[in-house]
């Protein structure tokens, strides 16, 4: 007897079948990510169970309610798992379809964005990004810079290396819209472009490009900067641009909200003794700090795309130079993004790059932690929580040293596979006993699957 769930055919036809179906079946075509397909079972191997346990036992110090962790050797995904709770409250373990919310790993997606633009000659690094001449050249901006012409000297690239000349002396912009909407009289949070005319009101930290000190608000200004340029929205753009192309279907711009999450998104939690606080549009209610203590969705491309670690090893494989998965970039972007100047010089989109072809991208905020690390041999580890600790930003050191430790015990009994495989491009669903008149010469495969969580019928 079957269990109860909703059953399906599904056939995975050639293309040439798929040219070949009649038109007046009863089904639906849809794009599945790799997020429907992976399961935790997929990454239960024996000889990794020690690796299970370093995870489980970095989990519970830390007191991380959950967190996902992917593994990607030479643009193969060989490991993909969740391990404690999506959402505690309702019962649902963590797995490698869960969504998280990524923090500043976004900026990586960001700076892809702005290479794609600069090579279908849309805009160039060097561009200028305020003034006359400048991308964002809007007289609302120009009348808010007024005599302060530093800035008419900031470049697309200074906004990419955190060289902008924006500093967080009176609080980091994104992350203090209390204090900004009492200082400007505001009548509620604002939106990008209210923000950008109160910050541009105030005077630069130094020159541009002299310097550099990390900038959450740059990035809000590259985000525009691909909105003013393509003509359409950030997250449209980026979707249709580079995420999409890049075989990643299923990340989107975060809600503020748990109510805002989205079906397969996770909940998120504080480190125990986090205490309540006002919430960022000065309702005057006190908030969970992870849900709604910022706002997160104004983040835009400096912090508040949702992914899985394994979708975003996919997008790492997209960038990375590598011939397995064609790049979404030409090879001299893949080269920019990863050159090396020294090490206190941004990498674009990057953190850090070195010479040996390691490569770091970090995100922290409230409620979440995350970490890429692309090393030298070609394996890339990806882990995402979706709780915060006390230390911060400070735990990515302790994530590494977990990632290095994880290598030299488990590398060489990673399975040889590519999970990546596992996700079809595009499938035909039909309701049990509605399957079409097929008119080709090859049979096509049928599988019969289910949509229970176990995927047993």
């Amino acid at each position: 007897m079957l269990a109860a769930a909703s059953i399906f055919f599904v056939m995975s036809a050639s293309t040439h079948d798929r040219n070949t179906l009649q038109p007046a079946f009863s089904g639906e075509r849809t794009i599945l990510s790799l997020n429907d397909t992976l399961t935790n079972s997929m990454s239960d191997i024996r000889g990794l169970s020690g690796m299970d346990r370093l995870v489980e036992a970095y989990r519970k110090r830390w007191d991380l309610r959950g967190l996902s962790l992917a593994v990607m050797r030479n643009d193969s995904l060989l490991f993909a798992k969740g391990y404690g709770w999506a959402d505690e409250e309702k019962n649902i373990p963590m797995g490698p379809g869960n969504i998280l919310r990524m923090a500043s790993v976004s900026k990586l997606i960001t700076a892809t964005g702005i290479m794609k633009l600069q090579e279908t000659g849309k805009l160039a690094l060097g561009d200028t990004v305020f003034g006359p001449s400048g991308i964002l050249c809007d007289s609302m901006y120009t009348a808010a810079i007024g005599k302060k012409r530093n800035y008419m000297r900031i470049t697309v690239e200074d906004l990419l290396r955190h060289k902008g000349g924006f500093t967080c002396s009176l609080g980091d912009p994104m992350f203090s819209t209390r204090d900004i909407i009492r200082q400007f009289r505001l009548d509620g949070a604002p939106d990008s472009e209210t923000l950008t005319r109160c910050m541009l009101k105030r005077q630069l930290g130094y020159a541009p490009g002299s310097w550099q000190q990390y900038s959450n608000f740059g990035y809000l200004l590259l985000s525009m900067i691909i909105e003013k340029v393509s003509g359409t929205d950030y997250e449209t753009f980026i979707r249709a641009n580079v995420l999409e192309p890049a075989g990643c279907h299923d990340m989107h711009i975060a809600g503020n909200y748990y109510e805002d999450r989205y079906p397969n998104e996770v909940r998120y939690y504080m480190h125990e003794g986090s205490e309540p606080c006002p919430e960022f549009n000065l309702s005057g209610k006190l908030v969970e700090k992870c849900y709604g203590g910022n706002d997160i969705e104004s983040l835009s491309g400096a912090g508040a795309w949702v992914g899985s670690p394994a979708e975003l090893c996919r997008f790492v494989a997209s960038i990375d130079g590598r011939p397995e998965i064609p790049d979404i970039i030409s090879p001299e972007s893949v080269a920019a993004m990863t050159e090396y100047f020294d090490s206190e010089t941004f990498s674009l989109g990057w953190n850090d790059t070195k010479p040996d072809g390691e490569w770091t991208r970090t995100g922290t905020f409230s409620g979440t932690s995350a970490l890429i690390k692309y090393f030298p041999d070609g394996e890339c580890w990806i882990l995402i929580t979706n709780t915060s600790t006390w230390r911060g930003p400070g735990l990515a050191r302790y994530t590494e040293a977990l990632f290095k430790k994880c290598r030299e015990l488990y590398s060489p009994l990673l399975p040889e596979r590519n999970m990546f495989s596992a996700a079809p491009g595009s499938r035909i669903f039909f309701r049990a006993g509605v399957l079409p008149d097929i008119q080709s010469p090859s049979l096509p495969e049928y599988v019969l699957t289910s949509n229970s969580p176990d995927n047993t019928l």
